[in-house]
C-alpha cells in the first residue's frame, strides 16, 4: 500500500472520497489527478471499524445515546444525598425525591411509606428506561440490551430455587423478583427437585438455557447446589457476553472488556471469601472463576488456595488496578469490601461515558443507576430504623 503511493509524483492533488458499508466498514478511495484527459488511479484503502465508528454509529445509535445520556444527567450527585441524609422521616425522602426523576413514580403513594415502596417505585423507573430504550433500539444494539437482563433472570431463578427449598410462599418470592429478569415460566421453578428438571421443565426456552450445559446433575438442589448453580450460570453468562462484545469491535469492544473484567475479577474474589472455611474444593473453587479478566489465569491460580482474606488482600496487591481497593481496608477486615468494589465499579462506569459512539454507555448507565437505587434502599432503612448514625456507611456517591 505504502509502496503504492510512494509511486506517485510528489505534489500530486488528490480528490478522496470514502464509501460505507452496511456491515460496518468503510474504504477510502484516494484519485490523484495526473492528467485531466486520463482516468485516474484509484487506490483502494480497507479501513477496520475500530476508530472509525463515527462514521456510522449515529444512522441507528445517535439517538438511543443521546436518550441515555439524558437519563445519566438525571442521577442523584452528591448534594441530593446529603439532602435525604438529613431526613428525619420516609415521607421527607419522598418530598426530597419529588424534585428528582423518580418524582412521577412517588407522588400518588399515600402515607406512611415503607422502604419496600420507595424501593419498588425508584426500580419502576428504571424499569421504563430500559423498555423504552429496548423498543427503540436494532440490532446488534437490542441484543446488547438483552444482554444485560440475563444476569437479573439467574438472581431470579436462585431467589425462586432457594425460597422453595426453604418452603417460601412461591407468590411472596415472584414479587421479590426483579422485574427486568422475569420471564414467562418463572413461577413453575418450585416444582422443580434436581437441576436436570430445572432446566427440563422451566429453562430450556430461555436465554439461560445455553448456560445450563455446564451444571445440569441429578443432585438434589440443597444450599451449597445451589450457590454452585449461580455462580456456574454467571460465569458462562459473563463470558458469552464478553465473546459478543468483542465480535462488535471497537470502542464497545474496548471499554466493554475492562467492565465485564473487573465484574470477573470482583466475583473471583467474592466466590474465593465466601467459600473459606466450607467443603468447597480448591480444584471446585477454581471451576467457578471466568476465563477472563486481570486474574486470569495465574491469580486464579493463586485465589484457589487462599484460606484467609489477608491471603486474598495479598493476592489482589500484585495487581496495581486493584491495590486502592484494599488500601481503604484494615488487615482482616472484610466487611467494607463490597463498598470498596461498588466504589471502583461505579468510577469505571462513569468513566465509559468519557468516550462517544459506543453500546457501553447502555450497560453503565443500567449499572450506575441500579447502585443509585441500592443507596436509596440503605438511606431509608437507616431513617426507618431510626439508624442515622449508619447512613453513610454503604452509600456509594456517583457524582
Amino acid at each position: 500500500m505504502l509502496q503504492s503511493l510512494k509511486e506517485l509524483q510528489p505534489g500530486t492533488f488528490f480528490f478522496f472520497s470514502v464509501q460505507i458499508f452496511s456491515e460496518g466498514g468503510a474504504s477510502l478511495f484516494l484519485s490523484p489527478i495526473l492528467d485531466p484527459f486520463v482516468n485516474p488511479t484509484r487506490i483502494q484503502i480497507q479501513f477496520n471499524m475500530y476508530g472509525f465508528e463515527a462514521l456510522t454509529f449515529n444512522i441507528h445509535g445517535g439517538y438511543l445515546e443521546a436518550i441515555v445520556r439524558g437519563h445519566r444527567s438525571g442521577l442523584l450527585t452528591t448534594s441530593d444525598y446529603n439532602n435525604l441524609c438529613q431526613c428525619e422521616t420516609l415521607d421527607d425522602i419522598k418530598m426530597h425525591l419529588s424534585a428528582t426523576e423518580y418524582g412521577p413514580y412517588l407522588q400518588n403513594e399515600p402515607s406512611p411509606l415503607h422502604t419496600t415502596t420507595i424501593v419498588e417505585k425508584c426500580t419502576l423507573k428504571l424499569v421504563d428506561d430500559y423498555k423504552h430504550m429496548l423498543c427503540q433500539a436494532t440490532e446488534p444494539l437490542s441484543t446488547f440490551l438483552e444482554y444485560i437482563t440475563y444476569g437479573h433472570m439467574i438472581d431470579n431463578v436462585v431467589l425462586i430455587v432457594t425460597g422453595t427449598l426453604h418452603e417460601r410462599d412461591v407468590q411472596e418470592l415472584l414479587e421479590k423478583c426483579h422485574p427486568l429478569g422475569m420471564f414467562d415460566s418463572i413461577a413453575t421453578l418450585a416444582v422443580a427437585q434436581n437441576m436436570r428438571e430445572l432446566y427440563r421443565l422451566v429453562l430450556v426456552d430461555t436465554p439461560l438455557a445455553p448456560y445450563f450445559s455446564e451444571c445440569i446433575t441429578s443432585e438434589d438442589l440443597d444450599d451449597m447446589n445451589i450457590e454452585i448453580m449461580r455462580n456456574t450460570l454467571y460465569k458462562a453468562y459473563l463470558e458469552d457476553f464478553y465473546r459478543f462484545c468483542q465480535k462488535l469491535g471497537g470502542a464497545t469492544a474496548e471499554i466493554m472488556s475492562d467492565l465485564l473484567a473487573f465484574e470477573a475479577d470482583r466475583r473471583a474474589v467474592n466466590i474465593t471469601i465466601n467459600s473459606i472455611g466450607t467443603e468447597l474444593t480448591r480444584d471446585d473453587r477454581r471451576k467457578l472463576y471466568s476465563n477472563f479478566g486481570l486474574f486470569y489465569p495465574y491469580g486464579h491460580e493463586e485465589l484457589a488456595v487462599c484460606e484467609d482474606i489477608d491471603q486474598v488482600r495479598a493476592v489482589m496487591e500484585k495487581y496495581p488496578p486493584y491495590q486502592s481497593i484494599f488500601a481503604k481496608l484494615s488487615y482482616g477486615e472484610s466487611q467494607m469490601l463490597d463498598k470498596a468494589f461498588y466504589e471502583e465499579e461505579v468510577k469505571r462506569h462513569c468513566l465509559a461515558f468519557e468516550q462517544q459512539f459506543h453500546y457501553a454507555v447502555f450497560f453503565a448507565y443500567m449499572r450506575l443507576r441500579e447502585q443509585e437505587i441500592r443507596n436509596l434502599m440503605w438511606i431509608s432503612e437507616c431513617v426507618a430504623q431510626n439508624q442515622k448514625s449508619r447512613v453513610h456507611d454503604s452509600v456509594v456517591f456517583i457524582f
